[in-house]
């Protein structure tokens, strides 16, 4: 009887196991089915095109050029900085240092801006974001132009305009952020008003112009997006003119 009982419970074990296999064959053949899927949705809306998300445009995609460490502004990202900004875009004339994708100057283009400046140093994504300018100033009430350019060797020349809004987006970890802000005030680039959009790494030390206010501030992974307001400008000692 014991002999009986023991072949028994060793069928049911058996069986049991036979049974884990289906289902982990199962599992693994549906897994495999829906991983092109996952992959061809992927390539659709990754680095090769850029969504505008608010304004007249809204939905339109955009190429992104075929350059090394192009990355547009996360949709989470430009959600929250749209959100900081939406009253303030309308007739507003706005500058996009290190442009690009376009991706923060061509929102502001959907949603209303009077004039948009693209500042872009690589030549083939200056290139695109022309095509994009000119594409989409035939659609929007105002103009977006693109400069290819350096944008520090650009901001350190005798400002020709101001701008209400601007964006400086360097590339990540390239130390740009502190030169691109003290040449934006020195230079004359930005108003009592200004608004300024700064992304760096979380870990970026604050160093901006003294009468910058930082009015918001949030991180997402290891990004930090802050928002500055320009206040009024107080006279320089020789250290900081240097």
């Amino acid at each position: 009887m014991a002999g009986s009982l023991a072949r028994t419970l060793a069928y049911g074990i058996s069986r049991q196991r036979q049974s884990l296999r289906e289902i982990s064959q199962s599992e693994g053949y549906f897994s495999m089915r829906r991983t092109p899927d996952k992959q061809k949705n992927s390539s659709r809306t990754g680095s090769g095109q850029l969504r505008i998300i608010g304004g007249t445009l809204r939905g339109r995609k955009l190429a992104v050029a075929d350059v090394p460490g192009l990355r547009p502004t996360t949709d989470r990202v430009r959600e929250t900085v749209f959100n900081w900004l939406q009253f303030e875009v309308p007739q507003q004339r706005c500058l996009d240092l290190f442009a690009g994708t376009g991706a923060l100057g061509l929102e502001t283009l959907s949603r209303g801006a009077s004039e948009v400046t693209l500042v872009e140093q690589h030549k083939v994504a200056a290139g695109m974001l022309a095509q994009h300018a000119k594409l989409l100033n035939e659609q929007c009430h105002g103009q977006a132009t693109c400069v290819h350019a350096d944008a520090l060797q650009w901001l350190a020349t005798t400002s020709e305009q101001v701008f209400d809004i601007v964006f400086v987006d360097p590339p990540f970890r390239s130390d740009l952020a502190t030169p691109a802000c003290q040449l934006l005030q020195q230079h004359q680039w930005v108003h009592e008003g200004s608004l300024i959009y700064l992304e760096t790494e979380k870990e970026w030390p604050l160093v901006v112009p003294q009468n910058w206010q930082l009015e918001r501030e949030k991180t997402a992974g290891q990004v930090c997006y802050r928002l500055f307001t320009v206040g009024k400008q107080t006279v320089l000692n020789k250290e900081e003119q240097a």
